[in-house]
């Protein structure tokens, strides 16, 4: 018996671990499947005013993700920027390989926002190609809150030259059109479908709302790994004691 005490203790402490961890996706697993049902309930929400400048500091952006907002202001056309975008389940009519079009968009107290106004082709680039869809003059935009984050490590690297970004960062953006980033929003507005824009570019409602939720999956796993090693435990110290009984005494 005293040659199964360190098997013994080893599986312990691994079964322990392995149970540990599947405790832990379990529990990551209602969580993510109540934050799905909470994102899914505001995306539907009444918007609410934007967040101004004296409430940046303190913005919990992870919190407000998909949360509806309005703001009004004026668009720089000149200074849009297009990002990369494959749009492979498109919920309007154009998809495929293009861009999503992020414009500067300027309110009256001064302060600016970049918003994300939609798909465009990627023949469609050239604003003189959808010159309708250049909306002068105030405008209001309903859209989502998004947080910004940085190209994916295997995307090519932004192309300011040429206007071709990975990244969906309005800092980056007010740097390399001079804009002041004190006075930029952190955040980006994905704006609605605008069914009575001029030509229907950009094409907007089209935010992709992913939660990868493997965690039952991950759980079954660590569980089926603890079972797997008790199982193995079992017949080892089975082999164990059947070889001492069989061996004689000295």
């Amino acid at each position: 018996m005293r040659r199964l005490l360190f098997p013994a203790i080893a599986t312990a402490i691994a079964l322990a671990i392995l149970l540990g961890l599947g405790t832990w996706q379990v529990e990551r697993l209602f969580w993510k499947e109540a934050l799905i049902a909470r994102v899914t309930a505001r995306m539907d929400a009444p918007p609410i005013p934007a967040p101004p400048p004296a409430e940046w500091a303190k913005l919990d952006l992870a919190d407000l993700q998909y949360q509806p907002v309005t703001v009004t202001g004026r668009f720089d056309n000149g200074r849009e920027v297009h990002v990369v975008q494959a749009l492979t389940e498109p919920k309007g009519r154009l998809g495929g390989f293009g861009f999503m079009v992020m414009t500067p968009l300027t309110t009256a107290e001064g302060w600016t926002v970049y918003v994300n106004r939609g798909f465009v082709p990627g023949d469609r680039k050239d604003p003189t190609t959808r010159a309708g869809g250049q909306l002068e003059g105030e405008t209001t935009v309903i859209g989502l809150v998004r947080a910004p984050y940085d190209r994916a490590w295997f995307a090519p690297a932004d192309n300011v030259g040429k206007n071709e970004w990975f990244s969906r960062d309005p800092a980056l953006y007010a740097k390399a059109a001079g804009i002041d980033g004190g006075k930029v929003a952190p955040y980006i507005v994905d704006a609605r479908f605008d069914p009575a824009l001029p030509g229907g570019m950009p094409q907007g409602g089209e935010t992709v709302v992913e939660f990868p939720n493997n965690h039952l999956q991950y759980a079954v796993t660590w569980y089926g790994l603890a079972a797997a090693l008790v199982g193995v435990f079992a017949v080892f110290a089975r082999g164990r004691l059947r070889k001492e009984r069989a061996t004689p005494a000295a």
